[in-house]
């Protein structure tokens, strides 16, 4: 299944850097354009239609297993240092947000002030970061894995904490599209373990969502955040009402 998810993920990076669509996949297949996101979100392309995509892209199959294992060597984690250069510099760390999330160099650059000088400076810096390698005409290929993770605690996760996660809750979440849940229970070691591996779960369907939407027009996508939080807790207001712990005596 690992392989097959990975071979699949290679796939898709090949289409993108091809500029083919769902739509043209489905074409190609026969099949409707929501049935292509399903198989490609499934990780669940028969060797026929694999073998068939390969021939359409002017692809053999060997460079597709050659394509797979070239994203297995790509970075999950980043060094402290490379961290805080993205850290200390805004149109830096958001180039590299967008890029990561599929946006075109031209795409990113038409959207927000950055100059394309500027930004072919900062698209320098992160190859000299190897977060990406720089291609001609500001093309990119990501160095980064599609499981990447910041730093715990790190200057980018610490920069989200400061600047994204408290403007990301000042809402209602009352609209129609949106949702937040505050659920409490008491749980056992056990439960509390399963809950953890569904959440990491979730996090890779997004993920995996996420990266099969970068094929659909710019204009038809939206910034959309998802936050998850689990821990054992007790609210700090409840805290001075307990009672002291009372010690077992020995006989």
């Amino acid at each position: 299944m690992a392989q097959r998810t990975a071979l699949i993920d290679a796939l898709k990076r090949e289409l993108k850097q091809q500029g083919k669509t769902y739509k043209d996949v489905a074409q190609v297949l026969s099949l409707s354009e929501a049935s292509v996101k399903r198989l490609f979100a499934e990780h669940n392309l028969s060797l026929e239609r694999l073998d068939r995509l390969c021939d359409w892209l002017e692809l053999e199959f060997a460079d597709l297993v050659t394509l797979m294992a070239r994203s297995k060597r790509q970075t999950t984690h980043l060094t402290l240092q490379q961290e805080q250069e993205l850290a200390a510099d805004n149109k830096l760390l958001l180039l590299t947000h967008f890029l990561i999330n599929g946006l075109s160099f031209t795409e990113i650059t038409e959207q927000y002030a950055i100059e394309e000088h500027e930004g072919i400076r900062l698209l320098a810096k992160l190859d000299k970061l190897k977060v990406i390698e720089l291609l001609p005409n500001n093309r990119v290929k990501l160095r980064i894995a599609r499981q990447f993770e910041w730093i715990p605690n790190g200057p980018i996760a610490r920069f989200y904490e400061q600047h994204i996660q408290a403007d990301f809750l000042k809402s209602s979440f009352s609209g129609e599209d949106e949702i937040r849940l505050f659920l409490s229970g008491l749980l056992t070691r056990g439960s509390h373990s399963e809950l953890l591996n569904k959440i990491r779960q979730l996090s890779h369907e997004f993920a995996d969502i996420s990266q099969s939407d970068q094929s659909a027009m710019q204009s038809e996508r939206h910034g959309t955040s998802l936050i998850v939080a689990m821990r054992p807790w007790e609210p700090e207001v409840f805290r001075p009402l307990r009672r002291p712990v009372k010690q077992v005596s020995g006989n």
